[in-house]
């Protein structure tokens, strides 16, 4: 089958690897639909992977057991084509996008039905084990989701779109509340479009034009500011009566950003960071903690109950993916087409979609 083969930096190659056998007990196997390129795979793509979690060339992933070079890809979607050994929850022939961390049910991040931070997980397309710019897989059962008639290029979407969903959840987030997110990447932008679905008055503060436009053209947000050039302080105190947003969403991941959006939470206001920060960060522990009495709360992936959220969302009409969507390329294209405008290019794009199926 034709992959997209991670090898190291700024080396991908698209080859015929083997086609997956016959899934095991308890798994499925599936023809891959679409992939979505996400910051993960820009980040291997510049750095060279995560230490501790992508393997190199002579070192194997702990949990896997490969080495480079492997299947890129972790936001997927496909169809069921068969089923292993005591599978019953899906079906072959069913459409499904798929939980792309691989936990180990046992630890206990696990036992506190936090499986998400589980201490032992891996990661389709990031540690080994397949990924999702293939033309087919193998993954557990239990990570799959039903997801009906959606447009699968929508479904491959469904992964970062439920680290938006997830965040929002953590963040007791409600109707007739304001809410500030910082940064309008994907995941930014799939905050900012849950919070405007649940009621929220939502304010996005991102210097791309491009990227206010989307959140503006497709209502996901009420007002979009340039926080470089605009003061955003005034305006979230003009929208909030001077009280500050109720909440805050850290979706940039850059320091002076996540300073300027506790400035504007209120008083016993909640910070929800969402965004992984390459540099550690020094929060003023009287000025930003003790005077605001604010709650502050770290984010990672998703649980099984994000994703049957986000698909619910989706598939109420609530939420249209396709407005997200910048373009859809084949698997030869993904340099040219993909990484290159992401990397060097992307206050133009949302989110790029392979078509890693040839139908």
């Amino acid at each position: 089958m034709r992959a997209v083969m991670f090898y190291d930096a700024h080396d991908l190659r698209i080859e015929d690897i083997p086609e997956p056998g016959a899934p095991k007990p308890g798994w499925v196997k599936l023809k891959l639909a679409y992939n979505g390129i996400c910051g993960s795979d820009l980040h291997m793509f510049t750095d060279g992977g995560f230490t501790g979690n992508t393997p190199t060339a002579t070192e194997e992933n702990p949990l896997t057991g490969e080495t480079l070079p492997i299947v890129l890809g972790h936001e997927f979607s496909g169809t069921v084509v068969e089923l292993g050994e005591g599978v019953e929850d899906v079906s072959i022939g069913q459409n499904v996008a798929v939980r792309a961390n691989v936990s180990c049910g046992e630890c206990a991040a696990c036992r506190s039905g936090k499986s998400n931070i589980c201490r032992k997980q891996w990661g389709f397309g990031i540690s080994g084990g397949g990924g999702g710019l293939a033309e087919y897989i193998n993954v557990p059962a239990g990570n799959v989701h039903v997801v009906g008639d959606m447009d699968l290029g929508h479904a491959a979407m469904l992964e970062p779109l439920s680290v938006a969903t997830h965040a929002v959840r953590l963040s007791g987030a409600d109707a007739g509340q304001t809410a500030l997110v910082g940064g309008a990447g994907p995941v930014g932008l799939f905050t900012a479009a849950i919070l405007k679905a649940k009621g929220l008055t939502v304010i996005v503060s991102e210097p791309s034009q491009a990227r206010r436009d989307i959140a503006l053209s497709a209502s996901h947000a009420d007002y979009a500011i340039n926080p470089i050039d605009e003061d955003l302080n005034a305006l979230v105190a003009r929208v909030t009566d001077g009280l500050g947003a109720d909440m805050v969403f850290d979706a940039a991941g850059v320091g002076p950003v996540t300073h300027q959006l506790i400035g504007n939470v209120r008083p016993g206001g909640h910070v929800q960071i969402i965004a992984l920060h390459g540099k550690p960060l020094e929060i003023q522990v009287a000025a930003e903690l003790h005077y605001t009495e604010a709650t502050f709360s770290g984010t990672m992936a998703y649980l099984p109950e994000d994703f049957e959220d986000s698909i619910a969302m989706v598939n109420s009409g609530k939420l249209d993916l396709e407005a997200f969507v910048t373009k859809r390329i084949d698997p030869e294209d993904i340099v040219a087409e993909g990484f290159d405008t992401l990397i060097n290019h992307n206050d133009t794009a949302v989110k790029i979609l392979v078509k890693t199926s040839r139908d």
